[in-house]
């Protein structure tokens, strides 16, 4: 299957958000909260003249999908770009093409394409600040082999969404990375 075959099967935004089970009220409010600057928006309008498509490889339940997908949104709506979300474990064909690390199925992944159907451009999981602060507070958990190791690992998870939610400078960072790689791959 094609891009374009992937972007036409994939849900809207408000299809995806209408389906969701978990996290759609912390996605909800990050996505109220969030603007993008003035020189982030001229940046967009250049963006908008190449006619992209975006297809979104997530699930409802993934904390880093709760943030990203919301800034994806705002960033595509200034940049005139189409999103289609694609849920992952329906999916794991598109999913496999897009490994992180050629192992992990690890989500939101972003793809960003032309009107061709072709790849311009692939963001995902996690802008690399937010890798290390994860990377930096998954250090601190005990062994996997440990006793308490899945409650630790639990907390520690729960931790990160709250971050997730009320840290609205991980939201700049997550922008900053998206417009990165717009602006490396796209202008």
């Amino acid at each position: 299957m094609n891009l374009n075959e992937w972007f036409a099967k994939g849900l809207t935004y408000e299809q995806y958000k209408e389906n969701m089970t978990v996290n759609r009220e912390e996605m909800e409010t990050i996505y109220q909260d969030f603007s993008l600057k003035t020189e982030e928006t001229s940046l967009l309008q250049k963006v908008a003249q190449q006619q992209l498509n975006v297809i979104v490889i997530t699930e409802d339940w993934c904390g880093d999908a709760l943030l990203n997908n919301p800034i994806l949104m705002k960033i595509a709506e200034a940049g005139k770009m189409d999103v289609r979300f694609i849920l992952r474990d329906q999916n794991l064909e598109l999913m496999d093409q897009y490994l992180t690390n050629g192992t992990a199925r690890s989500i939101p992944i972003f793809i960003f394409i032309n009107q061709a159907g072709e790849e311009v451009a692939v963001w995902g999981p996690r802008a690399p600040k937010v890798q290390e602060m994860v990377d930096k507070m998954k250090s601190s958990l005990p062994p996997s082999d440990s006793p308490d190791f899945k409650e630790k690992q639990s907390a520690l998870f729960k931790q990160i969404k709250d971050l997730y939610v009320n840290d609205a400078s991980l939201r700049d960072i997550v922008s900053d990375s998206i417009l990165e790689k717009l602006k490396e791959k796209v202008l």
